[in-house]
């Protein structure tokens, strides 16, 4: 039976517990993102009341007629902002696409940073105002909380507290609400057609908001399936591909999936909320010389967070 650490930590701890406290936290989040790169987490700055808002908001947007979620499928973006259609984002190293359907909200510079100009601008629903503000302070609370992460993973690594305070300020964070649509035909599914393929994350940190059903799923180290489960509106938050980079496979970018339900459930929708956190795209991910050694030589080669991305993106058919 393969054993899972995947702790239950709470982020007030670090915030603002006693230096006893916010290492000991330290410690964990190290030793959870060593080895199965899952942790979920408590008091994390979102209210019970925001969340519910953000899925109802959610669920509007969603349900509106594809007409109207087309509109906002902008050329060129790469999926980036707005809409993208059903169809249209395949895991790597498979050829059927996700079964499901998103909408992206990025960045919002407010501090006069010439950064400003890299980003497109989000993508206003006319038809749902609420949605906009209430996705805006999602955005905005979630990055709050990766910067606390972030700080707490560089103790870890023994690197200063701040080191990546400015690297994902204004950085090319990523929150993405998804709607997996209801299977209506399942006998005429291809084969491997599946919520989301087996996949790892791109960027630094991935910052789960719940789900409305199960089917995440982790890959062990023994290589079988493990359902991950949040309580109530904890956060699960993983090691993405950036962070996995930049410590040489110290800290570990578990590879997930999002499984069909069973056939009675597949009429049901499930929505869930990922928020990736990105640094700025002049990040430099060259592994750190503190992760490498005889024992753990170095595995990548010398890339930047933008350069990294404009990679996989078009591995996973978002980009041309």
């Amino acid at each position: 039976m393969s054993t899972v650490n995947i702790p239950r930590l709470d982020l007030n701890n670090y915030i603002n517990g006693s230096a006893a406290d916010r290492q000991q936290f330290s410690d964990e989040i190290g030793k959870a993102f060593n080895e199965t790169g899952f942790v979920t987490i408590t008091n994390h700055g979102l209210s019970k009341e925001l969340i519910d808002e953000l899925y109802a908001q959610v669920k509007n947007l969603f349900t509106q007629p594809d007409a109207v979620k087309q509109k906002y499928e902008i050329p060129g973006l790469a999926g980036q902002r707005g809409y993208t259609g059903k169809g249209k984002e395949t895991a790597k190293g498979f050829k059927t696409p996700d079964l499901k359907e998103f909408w992206q909200i990025g960045q919002t510079v407010t501090d006069g940073s010439p950064i400003k100009e890299q980003y497109p601008d989000n993508v206003i629903v006319e038809e749902l105002p609420a949605f906009n503000t209430t996705t805006r302070e999602v955005y905005k609370k979630l990055e709050s909380a990766g910067i606390h992460l972030l700080r707490a993973i560089a103790v870890y690594l023994n690197l200063e507290e701040t080191y990546f305070d400015n690297k994902v300020h204004n950085g090319n964070s990523i929150l993405r609400t998804l709607h997996y649509f209801p299977i209506l035909d399942p006998d005429s599914l291809p084969a491997d057609a599946v919520r989301a393929g087996a996949h790892e994350d791109i960027n630094l940190i991935t910052l789960l908001i719940g789900a409305s059903a199960d089917g995440l799923e982790l890959l062990t180290r023994e290589g079988t399936w493990f359902p991950v489960k949040a309580h109530g509106e904890d956060l699960v938050v993983n090691v993405g591909d950036m962070l996995q980079r930049l410590t040489n496979n110290k800290l570990k970018s578990t590879t997930h999936r999002v499984v069909n339900p069973p056939r009675e459930q597949m009429k049901n929708s499930r929505y869930s909320v990922p928020f990736f956190l990105h640094p700025v795209s002049d990040m430099d991910l060259t592994s750190l010389e503190t992760c490498i050694n005889a024992e753990h030589p170095k595995l990548y080669p010398d890339i930047t967070a933008g350069e990294y991305l404009d990679e996989r993106l078009r591995e996973i058919g978002l980009k041309m």
